[in-house]
């Protein structure tokens, strides 16, 4: 028997390396002929760099960039010598982890340092960059990360302005004589989870703006703004932004992405995936355990159990989900395609000790699942 775990995190309790060695610790007690395969995985969110490692098994690299207020910060991304590939958090240079509430400015702030980092990756050798542009403090369109990798931003009289998101209405021109040559040898994939296009209603500003710090006012500008870059975008590019879907995406990073990095818009969890090889290594399981904090009915858009229950369904594979709480507002689980599921709350005594002992709860889980599923 083949049994593939492939869990994401519980936020706060368990990561999802913890989360399969307590399932394995369980399973193995039975001494059955089972293969234990362990595919960790992650749809883009916060603890993904630890899962990336797992399959990358590179190094941390540590460098100096501009936080989105250009003042110096030390910024951190995964490389793997071994295959040339790079896996950068926009938000270790231009995210909101960075700055107190009360410092949130999307208009003021730059995406320079995220250029930056991409920079350094590029200068090490990377050939392959997975960029996340979750978490970002800024609305400047990409236009600070174009600016560390040679693209210039000209207003009207041929003067670069400064990157950020209150001057996209500036810029008259972009030029692209100095871009760095090496940017043209590298493939981009970009984790991005959301539609949002560029501008309007369902715009960067006007959904994302009012979080990142932006007035009523401020969006206003803003909005009007990636409005009149759009134009140039489809000037220079040929590309028409408002109709990327995700061009929107972390204040415009998502068609910024794809007009100056070439880059490919995908969910997070499909590039972890790709990243795992999993639809491969999956082939010939009898069973996939996954799980993450909470099943919801929001767990079916572009979660890690939907990109699970996608892979498992094409190759005939049961599933069973193991989670810290569920609630699907009436529907049971197998209504979504899974077998068997639990949760640590109908072990708990409540979330306070379910998030202290999440590890003995899930061996319990695992344990039931055991005993009901397992034995031949």
């Amino acid at each position: 028997m083949k049994i593939v775990l492939a869990p994401d995190k519980f936020k706060n309790s368990l990561t999802g390396l913890e989360f399969c060695n307590a399932v394995e610790d369980a399973i193995k007690v039975l001494n059955l002929d089972i293969e234990i395969l362990k595919l960790p995985l992650a749809d883009g969110g916060d603890g993904t760099i630890e899962v990336v490692n797992y399959y990358l098994k590179g190094f941390a690299v540590k460098v100096g960039v501009n936080n989105p207020f250009f003042k110096p910060v030390m910024a951190t991304y995964l490389y793997s010598e071994r295959s040339k590939t790079a896996f950068i958090e926009m938000a270790e240079a231009s995210g909101v982890k960075l700055l107190k509430q009360e410092q949130f400015d999307c208009k003021n702030a730059t995406t320079l340092g995220a250029g930056e980092m991409i920079l350094d990756a590029i200068n090490k050798g990377a050939t392959n960059i997975i960029l996340g542009i979750g978490g970002s403090a800024t609305n400047d369109c990409g236009i600070g990360m174009a600016t560390a990798l040679g693209y210039r931003f000209l207003d009207k009289n041929n003067k670069e302005v400064v990157p950020i998101g209150a001057n996209l209405s500036q810029i008259s021109d972009i030029d692209i004589s100095h871009v760095n040559p090496k940017l043209f040898d590298v493939n981009f994939s970009i984790a991005c989870d959301v539609t949002n296009p560029l501008h309007g209603k369902n715009g960067a500003a006007y959904i994302y703006g009012a979080q990142k710090g932006a007035s009523s006012k401020d969006i206003e500008m803003l909005d009007k703004g990636l409005k009149s870059f759009a134009k140039l975008i489809k000037a220079v590019f040929n590309v028409d932004a408002q109709s990327v879907k995700g061009a929107g995406a972390a204040g415009g990073m998502g068609i910024a992405s794809k007009v100056f990095l070439n880059g490919v818009l995908e969910p997070g969890i499909k590039l972890i995936k790709d990243l795992a090889d999993f639809d491969s290594q999956i082939s010939g399981a009898d069973w996939i355990i996954t799980g993450e904090g909470k099943l919801d009915t929001q767990t079916m858009s572009g979660k890690t159990i939907q990109g699970v229950l996608s892979s498992a369904k094409a190759k005939k594979i049961k599933v069973a989900a193991f989670c810290g709480a569920i609630d699907l507002e009436g529907n049971s689980p197998g209504e979504f395609g899974i077998h068997y599921a639990d949760a640590v709350m109908n072990y708990a005594e409540n979330l306070d000790d379910a998030m202290k002992n999440g590890y003995s709860y899930l061996k319990e889980i695992a344990n039931v699942f055991s005993g009901k599923c397992l034995k031949e």
